[in-house]
């Protein structure tokens, strides 16, 4: 990502924030350029442009009145939506051969000792971004403006693993993903460090359809948890896997997006492009 990308993403972030804080009055175009210190013009171009929408559109895309309306208008049960729309068209992660790999139990006990994990930074369309991987595959993704702090959590994650800052072929096609290339995505494979019932929640978040949104509680539902939206809901908190696992794409029934490991406005800029690229954004229920 180039500087002025930059800038402009980080403009974007500090609009989507004020949105999010003030979307119950509507504010005018006017208004919101003015909070990120652009003019109207300049903003509404540069929100187009990252977006393809205008920031209007955008707005009613990530209005906490607009997904309340979704969750009441939608007529698909969660099967119909799953199996049926969720599994037509392109685009989608979950039908295209994603496959999650959990840690063997001696990985997993000893905190990732004897694992040598290569890791790279990386400009997305959301912000700089780690990508780390072993021999088997990619076992973390996160974002971060700073990448000590982004290293740490890495290391948090795996205490006793060895490190190495090296950008391999098995990174390089994950981050394909954030172009919307899609032609290696069956070479893309995930390492995980996860107990059984984690694993379950992150491949179930796999099956949420690009451009659509799912509760707490239909992930319990789909994973045959129903009375599990609490604990659902922590897993989904310990996603390793940014944007490729789209915990991003669950919300609170309400229709509130709620928080995001990476940044609520994060969440809301991710679920507003993502809608604005589908032609039919939708929402379980």
């Amino acid at each position: 990502m180039k500087e002025q990308e930059y800038i402009n993403y980080t403009r974007i972030a500090e609009a989507i924030e004020y949105i999010q804080q003030n979307f119950t009055k509507q504010p005018t175009l006017e208004e919101i350029a003015k909070n990120v210190h652009v003019s109207s013009f300049h903003f509404q171009k540069m929100f187009t442009d990252w977006a393809g929408v205008s920031p209007k559109k955008f707005l009613q895309f990530i209005s906490v009145q607009h997904a309340k309306q979704m969750l009441r208008n939608s007529q698909s049960t969660l099967f119909e939506t799953a199996y049926q729309t969720g599994l037509s068209g392109t685009g989608r992660l979950h039908d295209l051969f994603v496959k999650i790999e959990g840690m063997t139990p001696g990985e997993f006990k000893n905190r990732g000792k004897n694992l040598i994990i290569n890791y790279s930074f990386a400009e997305s369309l959301f912000g700089r971004i780690l990508v780390a991987s072993t021999h088997k595959g990619i076992c973390y993704m996160g974002f971060s403006d700073d990448k000590q702090t982004a290293f740490s959590e890495l290391e948090k994650r795996f205490p006793k693993a060895s490190f190495i800052q090296k950008k391999d072929e098995i990174q390089q096609n994950a981050l394909q993903i954030y172009t919307q290339d899609w032609s290696k995505i069956n070479k893309i494979k995930l390492h995980l460090k996860g107990t059984d019932f984690q694993l379950k929640v992150w491949e179930a978040l796999l099956k949420i359809p690009t451009g659509n949104l799912a509760s707490y509680g239909t992930i319990a539902d789909l994973i045959q948890k129903p009375k599990a939206s609490r604990a659902v809901g922590t897993a989904i908190g310990n996603n390793p896997i940014a944007y490729l696992i789209p915990c991003h794409r669950v919300i609170q029934s309400t229709g509130v997006i709620g928080s995001y490991m990476w940044g609520t406005p994060r969440k809301t800029a991710i679920i507003g492009w993502e809608a604005s690229k589908s032609n039919t954004p939708n929402i379980w229920v």
